[in-house]
């Protein structure tokens, strides 16, 4: 399928049909959820592919019962983590290295990430970073964030909500359908997948084979030049 005409056909659908979704499809749009750009490489995301029947029936109630869920073959949640730099910063410094990148990026590795991606008890560390952001950015351009944690876990939530989309258009490009709901109640599902408290569960994603109708009505946008600014 063309990479535009999968862009189209991703709908948010509502309803599903009974058909099971095979596992290679779900396993093939997993894997490209793993590949979509993320923050410095970090992949601070985890994704998790509720199979268990109960554990099922309790996300769907958590997801308010909204038909998305309840009649979705499969339900899988995308996390943002941001504490899971730290699981991939030893192979992120050993690609670099067997790459034999710049000393420069191999030092943003071994220790800038861990910098930027810490913010301390009560965000004390948070605090100095952002004053340290504040007084260089006086006399040049600088980045000013992350910093507090609230920062650091919008960054994770951007490059999981990519994913999300990777893995969202590789079922369109499959034949099957989705839904990316953010109704649901986030601390039940914290709960429910045994999240530490600085997780955030991004969305969502109910699959399956759509039911017709599966959506409200055609596709509506307002018109591009409202958000498109040339300047």
């Amino acid at each position: 399928m063309d990479f535009f005409e999968t862009v189209q056909r991703r709908r948010s659908i509502r309803r599903f049909t009974n058909e099971a979704v095979p596992e290679e499809v779900m396993r093939k749009a997993l894997h490209a959820a793993t590949l979509a750009p993320n923050s410095s490489n970090t992949q601070t995301w985890n994704f998790f592919w509720v199979r268990s029947p109960e554990k099922k029936a309790r996300l769907v109630e958590y997801c308010l019962s909204q038909s998305a869920a309840r009649t979705a073959a499969e339900l899988v949640v995308f996390v943002a983590s941001p504490k899971m730099w730290r699981r991939s910063q030893p192979g992120l410094i050993q690609w670099v290295k067997d790459v034999k990148a710049a000393k420069d990026i191999i030092f943003y590795y071994e220790k800038l990430i861990p910098y930027s991606y810490r913010w301390g008890v009560f965000n004390s560390w948070g605090l100095i970073k952002k004053i340290g952001y504040f007084g260089v950015g006086l006399f040049r351009p600088i980045t000013r964030g992350p910093a507090f944690k609230g920062e650091i876990q919008e960054v994770a939530i951007k490059s999981t909500a990519l994913a999300a989309e990777n893995f969202v258009l590789a079922l369109a490009a499959q034949g099957f359908a989705s839904c990316m709901m953010e109704g649901f109640d986030e601390w039940r599902v914290k709960r429910l997948l045994e999240l530490g408290c600085s997780d955030r569960v991004v969305m969502v994603v109910g699959i399956g084979r759509e039911q017709v109708p599966g959506t409200w009505g055609y596709q509506y946008r307002i018109p591009a030049e409202q958000v498109i600014h040339e300047i």
